[in-house]
C-alpha cells in the first residue's frame, strides 16, 4: 500500500479473487476510480508450445485443446489446418460440414459459458445458472457426434474421426428450438433487466479505431462496429457454402460486447441447420490414409461410421516446411504456425489464442473506469487465463 500522503494506493485482485479467474490484476486506484490496472498472466502456464516440440503429430491434437477448454474445437481445427497444408491434403467435403457442424455447436456452448461467467460477475446467479444449464443440450450433442465431453480430438489430419449419427439431426432440430424459445426468457429477465443495463451500457467502451489500433479479435473487435470475421474474411470447411452474417453492434461498451455473442448463438443455429441440411454423403478420411485400412476394417469403419486409424498416424512423417492456418474461434482469431523439419515432432510451433490478443484491453478500458466496474468490463471480454498462457 502506498504512504497516507499520497492519493493513490495499489489493489491486488486475484489470483484466487472470484472475479480474476486464474489471472493477478494489479489495479492503482484514487478513490474508487481506477488510474491504471495491469494484468499479470502467467500463473497456470501449460507450455504447450514447447511440449509439442518433443511429441508427435497426432499427440499435439489433445494438446493443443486444453488451453481453449470452453472452446476446443477451433485449436483443434486450427492445428490440424495447418498440417494439412504441409501434408498437401484436403478434407473430404462430407469431412468438412461436420467439421463445421461441430465448430458451431463449440461456440453456441462457448458462447453460453461466457455469458454465464460474466453474469455471475455482476451479481446475477440466474444467468449464470440459466447460461449453464442450457450449454448441457449442446454439450450432449457434441458428445453424441464425437464421443468426448469437451476435449474432442474429432478433426484429424485429412478427415474427421466419426459420421454422423443416426437421428442426430432430428436431436439437434429439437435443441435448436429449445433454445429459441428460452432466448425470450433471457431478454425478460437478464439483458433487459434495468439493472443489468446500468451495469454494462457506456461501461468499458472500446471505439472502432482503437479496437483496429490495439489488434483486438473475435466479437469483441465486432462489437465496435468492425465486421472482420475469419469465417468471411479467409474461408474455410463448410463456410464458403454457407449463408450467414458478420454479427456487429456499433455501441463499443460491455453491453454491446453480451449482444454480439447473443446473436452469435442465434446465426450459429442457422449455420447447423444449415449443415444438417445440407451436408453432402461421401468419405469422411481423405483417401490417400482411407485406403491403407484393411477392408475388412473399413468395411466395419464405414457400418459404423467410426474411423479406426491406420498405423502410420501414429508415426506421422510431416513434409519439411512451415504452414500458418487460422480460424475464429469462440473468442476470436486463433492462428496456428508450424515449422516442419521432416522428423516425426515439429522443430517449432506457435499458436496465437484470442484471448492472449484480447488481455490488453483490460488496461485499455479500465483506465477511469470505477472499481465496481472491474467484474462487469473483464466479463465482457470473454477472457480466457489458460488460453493467454500458454
Amino acid at each position: 500500500m502506498s504512504s497516507p500522503e499520497e492519493k493513490e494506493l495499489e489493489l491486488l485482485i486475484g489470483p484466487q479473487h472470484p472475479a480474476s479467474g486464474h489471472m493477478r490484476l494489479v489495479a492503482r486506484v484514487d478513490g474508487d476510480v481506477v488510474v491504471e490496472l495491469r494484468p499479470n498472466i502467467g500463473y497456470v502456464h501449460r507450455s504447450v508450445e514447447k511440449l509439442a516440440e518433443v511429441k508427435k503429430y497426432l499427440q499435439i491434437i489433445p494438446l493443443v485443446e486444453r488451453p481453449s477448454l470452453a472452446d476446443t474445437t477451433a485449436n483443434n481445427l486450427a492445428y490440424v489446418m495447418a498440417l494439412e497444408k504441409l501434408l498437401g491434403i484436403e478434407a473430404p467435403e462430407r469431412a468438412k460440414y461436420l467439421r463445421t457442424l461441430l465448430a458451431e455447436i463449440n461456440r453456441i456452448h462457448s458462447h453460453l459459458y461466457g455469458l454465464g461467467i460474466h453474469g455471475v460477475m455482476i451479481g446475477s446467479s440466474t444467468a449464470y445458472m440459466w447460461c449453464f444449464g442450457d450449454r448441457e443440450p449442446f454439450l450432449e450433442l457434441a458428445q453424441e457426434l464425437t464421443g468426448a465431453r469437451l476435449t474432442y480430438s474429432y478433426i484429424v489430419p485429412g478427415g474427421v474421426r466419426r459420421d454422423l449419427p443416426a437421428g442426430f439431426g432430428e436431436r439437434a432440430e429439437k435443441v435448436l428450438r429449445y433454445m429459441e424459445n428460452r432466448m425470450k426468457d433471457y431478454f425478460d429477465l437478464y439483458f433487459n433487466n434495468p439493472v443489468v443495463r446500468a451495469r454494462l451500457e457506456g461501461v468499458g467502451t472500446l471505439s472502432r479505431e482503437d479496437a483496429i489500433r490495439l489488434g483486438v479479435t473475435g466479437p469483441n473487435l465486432r462489437a465496435s462496429g468492425v465486421a472482420y470475421d475469419v469465417r468471411r474474411a479467409d474461408p474455410y470447411a463448410a463456410y464458403p457454402e454457407l449463408e450467414f452474417d458478420v454479427i456487429t453492434e456499433e455501441a463499443g461498451d460491455s453491453f454491446a460486447r453480451v449482444m454480439v455473442r447473443v446473436r452469435e448463438i442465434v446465426e450459429s443455429m442457422g449455420i447447423i441447420r444449415q449443415v444438417l441440411r445440407k451436408i453432402p454423403e461421401g468419405p469422411i478420411l481423405h483417401e490417400n490414409y482411407e485406403k491403407l485400412i484393411p477392408p475388412k476394417t473399413r468395411e466395419v469403419m464405414k457400418r459404423k461410421g467410426i474411423i479406426k486409424f491406420p498405423s502410420v498416424f501414429a508415426n506421422l512423417r510431416v513434409p519439411a516446411g512451415e504452414a500458418i492456418s487460422r480460424v475464429e474461434g469462440g473468442r476470436g482469431e486463433v492462428v496456428f504456425h508450424i515449422v516442419s523439419d521432416g522428423k516425426p515432432s515439429p522443430y517449432r510451433m506457435r499458436m496465437v489464442t484470442p484471448s492472449f490478443r484480447n488481455v490488453i484491453l483490460f488496461e485499455h478500458l479500465t483506465k477511469g473506469a470505477r472499481v465496481a466496474d472491474i467484474p462487469a468490463i473483464y466479463g465482457s471480454l470473454d477472457y480466457f487465463p489458460p488460453e493467454a498462457d500458454r
